[in-house]
């Protein structure tokens, strides 16, 4: 049984979801447990509040949800934490004062501009636009080791003009090997992210080029998520993971807690 690592509730900003009901669609999908890991983003462009959590409160209610459940389903709390070089003393002092299980660190702010929305791509190439993506998340791992995987690391691809159209590991291949090796070596995971399919690229994030291409570095650690945002999507196509995994040279995947993981044979 597979577990759901990357989700989101009505603690996130663009998430209205009740966690009772994604760990019921979980329960009713035969998922093994899930960690809620809501959006963390401050200084985000546009909306600065968007994505701040009242932390107090997101412990309390999921701390209660995950007692109610724990005689039947495992429940952990963790965090998706937006990074951005100018948060590298204010993040870690986050993540140090609150008992997480499981910090996704992400990319979704890109030199004060997210890809999510369509001016980010003004005045460059696509290709350019994706590279500059790829370069910030080396300037995030530059000052940042809170974390414990990397999220969707080609979450870019979602949203450019071509989504994924002429997008392939092997045009980028010199700065996301980059990201991988230096993953590694500060003893990171990544993630292999279900949303891909659900955005209808036809992959998930990052792609099977990718996961492979970690595994062949040595890389070793891989969650598995679907970033639902609604009940409906919580474990979304997780019939494909198995088989990508496998086919990339994993033979286990793995699930925090308490900022340590633990392995499940595939």
């Amino acid at each position: 049984m597979l577990w759901d690592t990357h989700m989101h509730t009505h603690f996130s900003g663009d998430s209205d979801a009740d966690p009772r009901d994604m760990i019921r669609s979980a329960q009713a999908k035969g998922l093994g447990g899930l960690c809620f890991t809501d959006h963390l983003d401050i200084d985000y462009p546009k909306t600065p509040d968007e994505f701040l959590i009242d932390f107090p409160a997101y412990f309390s209610e999921l701390t209660d949800i995950q007692q109610d459940f724990s005689a039947k389903f495992p429940v952990y709390i963790g965090l998706e934490l937006g990074l951005q070089p100018h948060l590298a003393q204010k993040l870690p002092e986050i993540i140090e004062k609150y008992s997480f299980d499981f910090v996704i660190g992400s990319s979704h702010v890109v030199h004060h501009m997210d890809p999510y929305y369509p001016e980010y791509y003004d005045g460059k190439s696509e290709d350019d636009a994706y590279r500059e993506y790829f370069e910030s998340i080396l300037e995030n791992l530059a000052v940042f080791d809170c974390f414990d995987v990397y999220g969707h690391i080609d979450y870019v691809v979602r949203y450019g003009p071509n989504t994924n159209t002429y997008y392939t590991y092997e045009k980028f291949a010199d700065v996301i090997d980059e990201i991988l090796r230096t993953l590694i070596q500060k003893g990171k995971g990544i993630e292999i992210n279900t949303g891909g399919f659900k955005y209808g690229l036809g992959h998930p994030n990052p792609t099977e080029a990718i996961l492979k291409r970690y595994r062949e570095l040595g890389g070793e650690i891989i969650t598995i998520g679907a970033d639902a945002h609604k009940p409906e999507h919580v474990a979304f196509d997780f019939n494909k993971v198995p088989a990508i995994l496998k086919d990339a040279g994993f033979s286990y995947y793995a699930v925090y807690k308490n900022r340590k993981p633990s392995f499940y044979k595939l």
